[in-house]
């Protein structure tokens, strides 16, 4: 069982940063595939980014050069430096953990972007 636990949110203006950071309980982080996922009022739940355990990472095109995702392994961390924020980038983001079917969320943590 692996517990994920996501801290970091609030609320900022547009053209802002926030930084983002999901904490992972067990020995195991390390060879887990992290992303983090966002959903909007309203809107299906859509990944954002995601790195695997090599440290190979994707992005949605829509947070393409704005978004970074990291991660470190000895803290069990994985982090999303969120640049240059939009008002559509408000939803709450959730941390996810996979590795085969093994498949682990975060509780989610608030993300509010005003104009």
């Amino acid at each position: 069982q692996v517990q994920l636990v996501e801290s970091g949110g609030g609320l900022v203006q547009a053209g802002e940063s926030l930084r983002l950071s999901c904490a992972a309980s067990g020995s195991t982080f390390n060879i887990f595939t992290m992303g983090w996922y966002r959903q909007a009022p309203g809107k299906q739940r859509e990944l954002v980014a995601a790195i695997t355990s090599g440290g190979s990472t994707n992005y949605a095109d829509s947070v393409q050069g704005r978004f970074t995702i990291s991660r470190d392994n000895a803290k069990s961390t994985v982090f999303l430096q969120m640049n240059s924020l939009k008002p559509e980038d408000t939803a709450v983001y959730y941390c996810n953990a996979k590795w085969g079917r093994l498949n682990y969320w975060g509780q989610g943590t608030q993300v509010a972007v005003s104009s």
